[in-house]
């Protein structure tokens, strides 16, 4: 993307967000969805005054390294691994239980056993960042229900890691266990290197300079890009590698500090990816699923709440905790996407599964975001009352 374009791109982008969330704000309806609705008005399917959405998708792919990396310097190791024992239960079990049931739906709509097993696995998770993003700050970062939210996230986001290995490997049966736990060793490697790392050379150069502001916000995204890519590099993914970089310096002086001074660079990135996902709908070509697509994606936006509250209540936490986490995971994840890119690519699904999974993960996206705005305490709450940051 040459320069003039690049700054042309940008200026649209947030111009015409501005203004159309200036719009949905006074008729009380969720601002993300106005970035979403931007993309898809102003994207190469709409008006075409953003030709290429991939480009838009890459770079803000840095606003959701940078939540990852926030969350994490909100969890030490010893709180996470407590959080760890009480979350993995409930999310391999519900994990199992939607993608049981979304595959069962597109068997009887006549997709192949493959696609639907695939599209069920695709659909299992819960969104990193719409369900986040939509939690008040203190709630995310002081209270246990934050907490919980996150390590459920960050469970299945390596169970998704996991199903992208095997989606691209060609190793069989015995290849894809191999893989599972090679990631799983390359995980705890990482994580150690990364704690020795921080206690013998970077807390000792925040102790030092901490008065330099500038140093201090300079160290932070450097630490925070270092991890995202060194992880990718051997096999990871980016979010992994930042949420093991912030958990690790989670315990330094500075922590809070940094999550203050990331928050403006991180929402500025988050606008664009919400904005990318609007941009890459091309309704044309959904036409041919957009009834199992509803019928999915509504299903699982009533059942993933129950289905998380009755794991939670199950586990001893509070009715109250269980029945706000529900609702905040009650929608498909941008995993969904990566997953059905990657299956796409590697030949295991046929391009209408594809656009199947695309546009169910939006649909849950609305009803989802619609849900817990009228219904619980976010930033962007219809109400004044329910608005809280």
């Amino acid at each position: 993307m040459e320069t003039d374009n690049a700054i042309m791109a940008i200026a649209l982008i947030f111009a015409g967000a501005s203004i159309l969330s200036t719009i949905f704000i006074y008729f009380k309806q969720p601002v993300i969805l106005a970035y979403i609705a931007w993309g898809a008005i102003a994207g190469p399917w709409g008006l075409g005054l953003i030709k290429s959405a991939e480009k838009i998708e890459k770079i803000s792919h840095f606003g959701v390294i940078l939540l990852m990396f926030l969350l994490g310097l909100h969890l030490p190791p010893n709180k996470l691994w407590n959080l760890f024992k009480t979350s993995s239960i409930v999310t391999i079990t519900t994990s199992a239980v939607f993608a049981l049931f979304s595959a069962i739906i597109l068997i009887l709509f006549k997709f192949p056993v493959l696609d639907a097993i695939i599209a069920g696995s695709a659909l299992m998770f819960s969104s990193t960042v719409i369900s986040l993003k939509l939690c008040p700050t203190i709630t995310l970062h002081q209270q246990h229900q934050g907490d919980l939210m996150t390590s459920i996230l960050l469970f299945q986001d390596i169970i998704a890691v996991i199903l992208i290995l095997i989606l691209t490997g060609s190793g069989g049966e015995n290849g894809a266990a191999l893989g599972t736990l090679l990631l799983i060793t390359k995980i705890v490697l990482f994580f150690t290197l990364a704690l020795l790392c921080v206690k013998f050379v970077l807390l000792k150069l925040f102790m030092k300079y901490d008065v330099i502001q500038e140093y201090i916000f300079l160290m932070s995204i450097g630490w925070c890009l270092l991890c995202a890519q060194l992880a990718h590099a051997i096999g990871l993914s980016h979010e992994i590698g930042a949420f093991i970089g912030g958990v690790s310096i989670a315990n330094a002086p500075v922590s809070l500090f940094i999550a203050e001074e990331l928050k403006p660079l991180r929402e500025f990135f988050l606008i664009l990816f919400f904005f990318a996902i609007g941009a890459q709908f091309d309704f044309f070509a959904l036409q041919p699923v957009i009834l199992p697509a509803i019928i999915v994606a509504v299903s699982l936006c009533v059942i993933k709440p129950y289905a998380f509250k009755f794991g939670l209540l199950k586990t001893k936490e509070p009715e109250k905790t269980a029945n706000s986490v529900g609702l905040r995971l009650g929608q498909c994840s941008e995993f969904a996407l990566l997953l059905s890119y990657a299956a796409l690519a590697s030949g295991k699904i046929v391009q209408n599964t594809a656009y199947f999974i695309q546009l169910t993960t939006i649909i849950t996206f609305v009803v989802s975001t619609y849900v817990v705005v009228f219904k619980l305490h976010t930033p962007i709450s219809a109400t004044k009352k329910m608005r809280q940051n």
